[in-house]
């Protein structure tokens, strides 16, 4: 009888018995997808919501029901999703950290403890009110922020059961074993703190497993990250590691009124020299924020946001910034000559620091100027470079493991070719490559050249790929000869 098998199910050099069969064979071509160039990893502090988990968030509406509200601080997460979400980011991924000494607010309303799900600052503002309704009793949380949630129920038992089977609930509840009548009242949870100062070590966390701190980003595929108002320059290089070995570029800071002297002397001190990081220089940032007012802030939210919205080859230089009324050394007064001079900012793109200012070589208004990370070298010092190799070897890590498992054969050396091929010739027609040129700025060998019989006999099959990326316009020389003595030739091209 006729069957339909699956291609490779079936040994065909086995076959006894005279009969139809019939294989179903798909593509053995892997199709590579880019990943996301616009994702934010952002670790910071808050006033409520979970610790060392990454949250899942599209913008600053997101973040108030998960963390609560915006709070007036360096390290705020808040801050740093809305500043970037001004700038066209729309994808984060937000981790909460703490210094340990965070405690939850709670209140008792009939002799029953209420309790804030999380710790934090934020549970003081959580409201229980019950009340009669119909033949039972309501009990109303409320939450300026968070929301509000209503459960209805005869006895508080019930009521406690339904709370406890919410997964969206704000509060625990605690029944005494005696039990307690039910009666009309109200109150205000309190008591609830944010540990709000974690230390460096807390920031970075650990790379065991649960995964804390900065480490908690890892496996979300955050194209940038940050750790909001972390001024210390000790863990840069961790940060760095961090970075290169997760396709992750990190934006560093210095601390808030740094001088451009001390700035070079800590960047040299921290022996920091990799494409996985940007360091931006301490001249902090003012921008008015829609319920804290007037707010100094971190420059690493301001560049990561940009970035964000840009595509992998373009870097953050001369990229417009959005909602700045000022910077430490310009001031707040908009008409401020207070600007940088040629010699300081040679003095930080020379040791690989990056600044906001204003004006722009564009013209008069902020922005990141420089467009670097933090290496030393000509070639891989600009944002571009830092961005399209993460998203090239991200792209490949997320796709190519197909390939495991497979026999090595000619078939499988044109599979792996086509994959990469097919995949940078659309980086090519997006503009992330030059497809312009007549010669191809990519190229890619799999085959019995770079994978001689005594390697491929042990299992291994090499892929060399070699990409060309697009140069940047940093230094724009126009040459002017003018004079009545001057000829001028005009060319119909």
């Amino acid at each position: 009888m006729p069957r339909i098998y699956q291609y490779g199910d079936l040994n065909t050099t086995a076959l006894t018995v005279p009969d139809l069969y019939v294989q179903v064979q798909q593509s053995t071509t892997v199709t590579i997808s880019g990943v996301s160039t616009s994702r934010i990893g952002i670790v910071g502090t808050a006033g409520w919501g979970p610790i060392n988990s990454p949250q899942i968030l599209g913008g600053i509406a997101d973040y108030l029901t998960t963390f609560g509200p915006k709070q007036a601080k360096a390290t705020d997460a808040g801050v740093a999703v809305n500043i970037s979400q001004l700038q066209g980011a729309s994808d984060f991924r937000v981790v909460r950290v703490t210094d340990g000494t965070d405690v939850a607010a709670t209140g008792t309303l009939n002799g029953v403890t209420i309790t804030g799900l999380y710790t934090g600052t934020s549970g003081n503002a959580i409201t229980a009110t019950m009340a009669a309704s119909g033949s039972g009793w309501m009990l109303t949380l409320t939450h300026a922020y968070l929301g509000t949630w209503a459960y209805t129920g005869a006895t508080w038992s019930a009521i406690a059961a339904l709370v406890a089977a919410d997964s969206t609930a704000i509060v625990s509840i605690t029944v005494p074993d005696s039990g307690t009548s039910l009666a009309a009242a109200t109150v205000t949870l309190s008591g609830g703190t944010d540990g709000g100062t974690p230390t460096t070590a807390e920031f970075i966390g650990s790379d065991a497993t649960p995964h804390t701190g900065m480490y908690a980003l890892l496996g979300q595929g955050c194209a940038l990250g940050l750790i909001h108002g972390l001024t210390d320059q000790t863990s840069w290089t961790t940060q760095a590691t961090f970075g290169l070995g997760e396709g992750v570029y990190m934006i560093v800071t210095g601390p808030s009124g740094d001088t451009i002297a001390n700035a070079v002397s800590v960047k040299a001190a921290a022996g920091l020299d990799s494409y996985g990081v940007s360091v931006m220089f301490g001249d902090w940032i003012y921008y008015t924020d829609d319920t804290l007012g007037t707010l100094l802030t971190s420059p690493q939210a301001w560049k990561a946001g940009r970035l964000a919205s840009l595509s992998p080859q373009l870097p953050a230089l001369n990229q417009q910034l959005y909602s700045i009324t000022g910077s430490q050394k310009a001031g707040l007064a908009s008409t401020s000559s207070k600007t940088y001079s040629s010699a300081e900012l040679s003095a930080l793109f020379e040791v690989d620091i990056d600044v906001i200012c204003n004006p722009a070589p564009g013209g008069s208004y902020w922005a990141v100027r420089a467009g670097i990370n933090s290496s030393d070298s000509a070639t891989d010092g600009g944002d571009e470079y830092t961005r399209i190799t993460n998203y090239l070897a991200n792209s490949f890590v997320n796709a190519m493991g197909a390939y495991v498992g497979q026999a090595i054969n000619s078939d499988l050396f044109q599979d792996v070719r086509a994959s990469i091929l097919d995949f940078l010739s659309d980086c090519a027609g997006q503009g992330i490559l030059d497809g312009t040129t007549t010669t191809l700025p990519y190229g890619v060998t799999c085959d019995s050249t770079n994978n001689p019989q005594s390697r491929t006999s042990k299992g291994y099959v090499q892929a060399d790929v070699q990409v060309q990326y697009q140069g940047i316009v940093r230094y724009f020389i126009v040459n002017l000869q003018g004079g009545a003595g001057v000829t001028v030739t005009v060319s119909n091209t």
